[in-house]
């Protein structure tokens, strides 16, 4: 009997980054630390809109691959607000459009959806409030979760929470923050306010996992930590050449592995 699997559908927040990157990290990269007893297929990619996701052939990657029982988390628009590329999409248009067809694609393989609403990005005016730059696209995604009954993870709602509790300065411990000379990656120092080091991801991989817990989209047995400190020592990279096959061999829908079935 097959066993059951986690399939992440999503853009840079939900990828799991190389060595080459770190301590950059997705939330999707460590989610595998709060469940026991189902795997976790990390397909998300950084840059991908619910759209170029979607037509790049991803999604049919996953969709070949998936099976009855397993589910499929979508998390998408902090790439779909970004114009041209052919990546933007309206958020009560074109964004909810691509949402339902990765609905309808996993209910068509007897595999159960869950729409995951963003993170939000960390940016505070100078008197020190939040703004929310990701607008509407989390209430559009919350409006398709709503009409066609899937679950919803509100992550949005959560991290803004949380961003504005941990104010300005302590949100740079959650985000990808470094001085000069802190990290061999990052010789020059970094400041990125879309992106989570390793304590900001096993915080927001922790409230999905709990999420998922209490709304029974799993059973109990399957989850484990979400009470545990996790340090950042024990988050595991892919070696840049893995990540590499891994993102040329997960795209589906174009002869090389329709059908086939096997998992990268």
């Amino acid at each position: 009997m097959q066993h059951t699997r986690i399939f992440l559908a999503g853009d840079s927040s939900v990828t799991s980054r190389p060595r080459s990157m770190a301590p950059m990290v997705g939330w999707g990269q460590v989610l595998q630390a709060y469940v026991q007893g189902a795997e976790v297929v990390n397909a998300a990619r950084a840059g991908s809109s619910s759209r170029s996701f979607l037509e790049r052939g991803r999604l049919a990657w996953i969709l070949e691959n998936i099976a009855p029982g397993d589910l499929l988390l979508v998390s998408f628009g902090l790439i779909d607000m970004k114009p041209g590329d052919g990546r933007f999409t309206e958020p009560f248009g074109d964004y909810q459009f691509f949402l339902r067809q990765y609905v309808h694609g996993a209910r068509e393989r007897g595999a159960h959806p869950v729409l995951v609403t963003s993170h939000e990005r960390r940016v505070f005016d100078d008197f020190g409030n939040m703004r929310r730059p990701l607008g509407l696209y989390p209430t559009a995604m919350r409006e398709v979760a709503a009409g066609l009954s899937v679950p919803l993870i509100d992550l949005n709602e959560w991290s803004v929470a949380w961003w504005r509790q941990a104010g300005a300065q302590g949100t740079k411990e959650l985000f990808l923050y470094l001085e000069p000379g802190e990290h061999p990656n990052h010789p020059d120092g970094i400041a990125d306010n879309t992106h989570l080091r390793g304590h900001g991801a096993l915080e927001c991989a922790r409230f999905v996992a709990s999420d998922m817990q209490g709304k029974g989209l799993l059973t109990p047995q399957y989850f484990r930590n979400l009470d545990a400190h996790i340090p950042e020592t024990a988050i595991e990279f892919l070696d840049d050449h893995v990540f590499e096959q891994l993102t040329k061999e997960r795209v589906g829908g174009r002869g090389a592995l329709a059908g086939s079935g096997a998992l990268r």
